[in-house]
């Protein structure tokens, strides 16, 4: 038990850091891209305001020094002051393309750049894809465009954010590494770190349980005798009130140690496993149980699907529907229990279902425990000692299976669900 709940503890957490290790990673990465992307948006459009043609001031990205050939008495235009964004040292080292179309769509002029990473022509294609797209800004591969419509012709302007993008991607690669290295030191250290710790409790666990079957064993031979004695005393003295007294007693001692036997086997023994209808098992024990459910004034209704094969020990698995309907028969506070087995794709799930008072969920998660009892003032409760649901549990996970309760709107529910393996 505590060898699975330590794999459940360390798979939880080594889930929990991989997904805060995810999550986090992802916010950063998309606030860096947004980040990014608006800043290389920022430096295009101050680019394309930048933009001149020839023919206006005498090359592409020049302001007019001079006053145009067409107006000679006009004054000479001055060039507009520039922002601090003219002074970024990445607006200054990064690359910009241009296409400029006049009108039938004729191109005037194409700029790209200085290293020529694109040549004119695929600057041109991207550029005829860009308005016939129609949009007005947005990202065509690795480079963030904008089209600006002016008087006179229409120009598409290009920023290459390959260098920018290609930083951020590296980032990444690297984060992944040193990111997936670190889990993995932490899950092979929380797994070092957890035996060590865990070690002792699995052994106190273990001492516990061989204990719990060996004080059975030997508990076995003196009950049986005290039961023999009494009953040949019984004979001689006829009926007495300490004789009964000793015989009562002694039955409920030899209940107890059946029941620790019981569970120790469910959580220690190997036991023999087959091929079982626990259709027909479910179904005879539901029939062995009407009677006692009439005494108690109560009717057991049960749907169950036939045919449901499980490679379990039968022996086991009986004990698991008697331990479920001997509860639900004991604390049902209505006069119907509902049992049910149905098949949910590979897995057999069977369901008991009674009236019963609410549990508070800090009652409720230690239903399973050994010698638990929601009411801790029954103390005599017909011979049952707080087990069954302990050993209806340890058999259950023996099979590979899952047992849970659940208590809502005035109903008790007990499910098991097991594998149905071949």
């Amino acid at each position: 038990m505590f060898k699975r709940s330590r794999k459940k503890i360390i798979l939880a957490i080594m889930g929990s850091l991989i997904l805060l290790f995810a999550i986090t990673l992802s916010v950063i990465l998309l606030a860096s891209y947004r980040e990014i992307r608006q800043e290389n948006m920022e430096m295009l459009k101050r680019h394309v305001e930048l933009y001149y043609l020839e023919d206006e001031a005498g090359g592409p990205g020049d302001f007019p020094p001079e006053a145009p050939p067409d107006k000679p008495d006009a004054p000479a235009l001055e060039p507009p002051e520039k922002p601090p964004l003219d002074q970024k040292p990445d607006y200054q080292l990064s690359t910009f393309y241009s296409v400029a179309f006049g009108e039938n769509d004729t191109v005037l002029a194409v700029d790209n750049g200085e290293k020529e990473v694109y040549s004119e022509e695929e600057l041109t294609g991207i550029a005829r894809e860009i308005l016939a797209g129609n949009s007005a800004s947005g990202r065509s591969g690795a480079l963030t465009f904008i089209v600006d419509h002016r008087p006179d012709y229409t120009l598409v302007a290009f920023m290459d954010n390959t260098v920018s993008e290609s930083s951020l991607s590296t980032l990444l690669h690297n984060v992944l590494i040193i990111g997936s290295g670190a889990i993995l030191v932490m899950f092979f250290l929380s797994l070092y770190l957890s035996k060590r710790i865990i070690r002792p409790l699995e052994e106190n666990d273990q001492k516990q349980k061989q204990f719990i079957s060996d004080a059975s064993h030997e508990l076995k031979t003196p009950v049986a005798v005290i039961s023999t004695n009494a009953e040949m005393l019984s004979r001689e003295i006829g009926d007495n009130e300490w004789l009964a007294n000793i015989q009562y007693e002694n039955e409920r001692m030899g209940g107890l140690v059946r029941q620790l036997l019981d569970l120790s086997r469910a959580e220690n023994a190997e036991v023999q496993m087959e091929q079982v209808d626990f259709s027909r098992i479910a179904a005879g024990e539901e029939l062995a149980f009407e009677m006692l459910a009439f005494d108690h004034g109560k009717t057991v209704q049960a749907d169950l699907e036939q045919g449901i094969q499980l490679t379990g020990n039968p022996t086991q698995l009986t004990q698991i529907v008697s331990i479920l309907l001997d509860n639900a028969i004991r604390h049902a506070t209505g006069n119907e229990i509902s049992m049910t087995l149905k098949r949910q794709g590979h897995t057999a799930v069977l369901s008991v279902i009674n009236d019963g008072g609410p549990i508070p969920p800090e009652k409720l998660e230690h239903l399973f425990d050994r010698f638990y009892r929601v009411d801790e003032a029954r103390t005599d409760d017909g011979h049952h000692y707080g087990l069954g649901l302990s050993i209806a549990k340890a058999i259950t996970e023996k099979h590979g299976g899952s047992i849970d309760v659940s208590c809502r709107d005035g109903k008790v529910q007990f499910t098991v669900s097991i594998p149905m393996k071949k």
